[in-house]
């Protein structure tokens, strides 16, 4: 997935960049933006694994209703990432067996 930087009908406004930290690595994120949006722009789609089968959960609802793309924000376990918004600097961890 990408961002979408050009509209033919909605104006884009130009956004400040910066560095977050995604279990160690350093993406490109954009002030505004959520950091699921950061996640899946930058080709993360796994935010965390199930207890029972280990399996992987992302964005479901989108609106913060269900609890499939929680994460850990700066230490702080159980956000979701669909509602929280990107900050310079922000330490993201992927949960595990969630």
């Amino acid at each position: 997935m990408s961002r979408i930087f050009n509209h033919p009908v909605l104006e884009i406004q130009s956004r400040q960049s910066f560095e977050i930290y995604v279990d160690g690595i350093s993406v490109i994120a954009y002030e505004g933006e959520t950091v699921a949006a950061t996640l899946l722009a930058n080709g993360i789609r796994a935010f965390r694994r199930t207890r029972k089968f280990n399996e992987p959960r992302g964005v479901f609802c989108g609106i913060g209703h269900c609890a499939d793309c929680i994460i850990e924000v700066d230490s702080i376990p159980n956000v979701r990432a669909c509602i929280t918004i990107v900050h310079p600097g922000m330490i993201v961890n992927t949960q595990k067996n969630n």
